[in-house]
């Protein structure tokens, strides 16, 4: 090979090795920068995340100052009265003010389990299959009608935040059960399999109109439908007159 074919090889090597080197930095770029692209994207995805769950989180508060009002209303609120009934009724008889005294020792203590349910710290320090049995176990106690609960499956994690807002969407459905439906039975299903949370409510009430409109006029299920959108969940809420309402929950982690 001569000095001209020599020289001729090199320009040639020289040109597709700069080649090379512009088409890697290139496609370097190109990553680069879509990268950055999925990066920001994400980092928006969770910002718009995180201010929804703000919004929903003050929704909810609001919704739950509402339910505790009826409940000091129509729960503690009636105990008190009865307990003061009672002792004006008493006029020194020993039975009848250890009678106020029980009564006034079952408002103390409905008010201590109302302030945990609505309290996210200590909700933080139960599991939501607990969180759930506590609160059918005050719809038993107070006689507001027959409750039930159920869990099959090992528990698996998930995050507080969504737990607790899964928490508040079936206290939401139990309040329209207890207040409007006029049920006997509640019956609640909670069921963890292969990382998929299913629960089921049901009660035995008059049911209601389930058309889209009549929930955004009527009982607010709405609420319920909008936060399970937030964190991933699949709810359905199928209703039928004098047959009763039926809440079903799906959630993948």
């Amino acid at each position: 090979m001569d000095e001209k074919e020599v020289q001729s090889f090199l320009i040639i090597f020289s040109v597709i090795a700069l080649f090379l080197a512009l088409t890697v930095i290139f496609l370097f770029a190109i990553f680069q920068k879509r990268k950055n692209k999925l990066i920001q994207e994400q980092q928006e995805a969770e910002n718009r995340f995180q201010e929804e769950l703000i919004e929903t989180q003050i929704e909810i508060k609001e919704d739950t100052l509402r339910n505790v009002s009826w409940e000091l209303h129509d729960n503690i609120g009636q105990l008190l009265t009865l307990a003061k009934i009672q002792l004006q009724n008493a006029k020194g008889s020993p039975e009848a003010i250890e009678e106020a005294i029980e009564t006034i020792g079952t408002s103390l203590n409905e008010l201590r389990s109302l302030s945990k349910l609505i309290n996210p710290s200590a909700l933080n320090n139960l599991s939501l299959v607990e969180a759930l049995q506590q609160e059918v176990e005050r719809f038993n106690r107070l006689k507001y009608l027959e409750a039930t609960i159920s869990y099959t499956g090992a528990s698996f994690f998930i995050d507080n935040k969504k737990e607790i807002i899964i928490f508040r969407m079936l206290q939401e459905f139990f309040t329209n059960t207890v207040k409007h439906s006029k049920a006997s039975k509640l019956m609640v299903a909670v069921d963890y399999s292969n990382k998929v949370l299913q629960i089921v409510a049901q009660d035995n009430g008059i049911g209601f109109d389930t058309s889209e409109n009549s929930i955004k006029k009527g009982i607010g299920l709405s609420n319920i439908r909008n936060r399970a959108k937030l964190i991933g969940a699949d709810v359905k809420i199928t209703s039928i007159p004098n047959e009763g309402t039926k809440f079903s929950l799906t959630y993948i982690n």
